[in-house]
């Protein structure tokens, strides 16, 4: 057990949030939250005040935690702070993706409502399209490398965090079955039509026009709808489903697009 392990496993022990540690400590929160995710160490002070504490001596809360932090095939610790981190980090930048993609989608719109006046439509279309590369760009900065180790490594969560987890699924998966099916609608209804139009049985009149803006705009929202569902649900897989997780085709696209982001 690392470092950080003890110092999470012992505060739980012992009844106490980080913010109430960090005023023991005369520290702050985030300073806590960093020594339980084995980013830093306390001062030889802190230490002192940590093994007064918890009623254990200094040698214990130090005792192998460097040859357990770089042991791969005892696995990562996450924290439950670092998992709420690393969900909420995954939920920004997947926001960002899924509007980019939507909004590179809807830069078609202007073409149906502005088909007569060329320079409109075309700078209405840059517009949006831009503003999706945008949002590309933008969920590249939100990439938070804190938790790069996740999604590589083994992981190991304590019971209570497992089960809290596992209950916050439980409850998005409803949400997402409802999400899943508007997203689905809204694709199909959209696809359908054009491949309608292509086929023959429906014509790009002036009238008709508005009506294929709202099917584009309509694949865009069910793009990003089914966008978030999909990632959300792996983005919990990567903490409850480690080693299934990182075989999976979804996982390995999903860091291959992070590094086209990355690179643009």
């Amino acid at each position: 057990m690392g470092f950080g392990e003890k110092i999470y496993k012992l505060r739980k022990e012992h009844g106490l949030s980080q913010e109430a540690l960090a005023e023991k400590l005369d520290t702050t929160r985030q300073a806590i939250s960093k020594w339980e995710n084995n980013q830093g160490y306390p001062e030889t002070e802190k230490l002192l005040l940590l093994s007064n504490i918890f009623e254990v001596s200094v040698d214990y809360l130090l005792k192998d935690t460097t040859e357990n932090r770089v042991e791969h095939d005892k696995g990562y610790y996450v924290s439950r702070e670092m998992a709420a981190g690393y969900l909420l980090s995954n939920k920004k930048q997947t926001q960002y993706v899924a509007a980019g993609i939507s909004l590179l989608i809807c830069s078609a719109i202007p073409y149906f409502l502005f088909r007569h006046s060329v320079p409109t439509y075309i700078v209405s279309g840059l517009v949006l399209a831009t503003l999706g590369i945008v949002s590309f760009v933008v969920a590249g900065f939100a990439d938070n490398k804190q938790y790069t180790a996740i999604t590589k490594e083994p992981l190991i969560l304590d019971p209570v965090t497992l089960k809290e987890l596992k209950d916050e699924l439980a409850l998005l998966k409803r949400k997402h079955v409802v999400l899943s099916i508007l997203g689905t609608v809204c694709v199909a209804f959209s696809g359908l039509s054009f491949l309608l139009t292509r086929k023959g049985f429906l014509d790009i009149t002036e009238q008709s026009a508005p009506y294929y803006a709202l099917c584009v705009f309509l694949f865009g929202a069910g793009v990003y709808i089914l966008c978030n569902v999909i990632v959300s649900r792996d983005t919990y897989a990567v903490l409850l489903e480690n080693d299934q997780y990182v075989n999976r085709f979804s996982a390995r696209l999903a860091r291959k697009s992070k590094k086209v982001i990355e690179k643009i």
